[in-house]
């Protein structure tokens, strides 16, 4: 069974979308509430998706990584969202929840670093939920570290700390 990695189309973006919600529901249910990942459903986030790409695709790269011809997970990145022209941004690396653990994670990840330092950026950054201990320690394996920087987004109706991570490229 082998994976293949490829840059994403279009019809992609909404199967994408229900793998993100898959993907969200198994990593953060064991520290947030059901009702707080009860939405967006699986279609709502395929929208979100289409939305954000038409909007973003010219500067940011999103990677689909398939098992067998069928969609694994998916990366995502772009420029910083601080604004730092050297610094590139890995918004998302996302599993079908039966993929975790099976390296497609770990060849999202290098091909996105590959991908970021081919666009001439020498620092990657990104944001993990505090509490999504196994998205941490699959990052500190791959050489991030944490910077110190913590910001609060909601996800549903939950307040989630995130924590900035950095290495670079």
């Amino acid at each position: 069974m082998s994976v293949t990695l490829r840059p994403a189309e279009s019809a992609d973006l909404l199967p994408v979308g229900a793998l993100h919600q898959r993907s969200r529901v198994a990593a953060y249910s064991s520290f947030l509430p059901a009702e707080a990942l009860a939405d967006p459903t699986p279609e709502a986030m395929g929208e979100y998706w289409v939305h954000r790409w038409t909007w973003e695709r010219a500067d940011h790269l999103m990677t689909v990584a398939e098992r067998d011809g069928v969609l694994a997970g998916f990366s995502y990145f772009g420029p910083d969202d601080a604004g730092d022209p050297a610094t590139g941004l890995l918004n998302a690396i996302h599993l079908e929840p039966t993929e975790r653990g099976r390296g497609v994670g770990r060849a999202l990840m290098l091909d996105a670093l590959t991908n970021m330092r081919a666009r001439g950026w020498r620092r990657a950054v990104l944001w993990v939920l505090r509490d999504n201990t196994h998205a941490r320690h699959f990052y500190e394996r791959g050489g991030w570290h944490p910077t110190g920087q913590q910001r609060d987004e909601t996800i549903g109706t939950a307040l989630t700390p995130q924590l900035r991570y950095t290495r670079p490229l």
